[in-house]
């Protein structure tokens, strides 16, 4: 019985010891000359003048989430519109009631102010 995981194992240390190879050979061969232009600070475009461990609003957690929530609509809004000949009437007002909860759920979210950025 163990004979058939054999191979799975075998994959599985493989692909371990050629990531950790890859990675050790990409550190040791890199090079690393730093300069003024790879040290100064990017995107935001100033100095870093606090420390990384400073509380952040609220409203960029809850902001994270609505994209989250919403993204996750789109993901299932794919396979079902594809689907949609296969899985008949039950399928689509499965789906429609599952995007009436999201509006719902956004409208109100909408209504609180979550969206509002002072």
């Amino acid at each position: 019985m163990l004979t058939e995981y054999l191979p799975v194992l075998l994959f599985l240390l493989v692909s371990i010891i050629f990531s950790i190879g890859v990675l050790s050979l990409s550190f040791i061969v890199s090079p690393k000359k730093p300069s003024n232009e790879k040290l100064s600070p990017y995107e935001c475009g100033f100095e870093p003048f606090d420390d990384a461990r400073t509380k952040f609003d609220i409203r960029f957690y809850l902001v994270a989430l609505l994209f989250i929530i919403f993204d996750l609509e789109v993901a299932f809004l794919f396979p079902w519109a594809i689907s949609l000949k296969n899985i008949g009437l039950f399928g689509y007002t499965s789906m429609m009631i599952f995007l009436i909860i999201l509006t719902i759920g956004f409208i109100y979210e909408w209504k609180k102010g979550a969206l509002e950025w002072e």
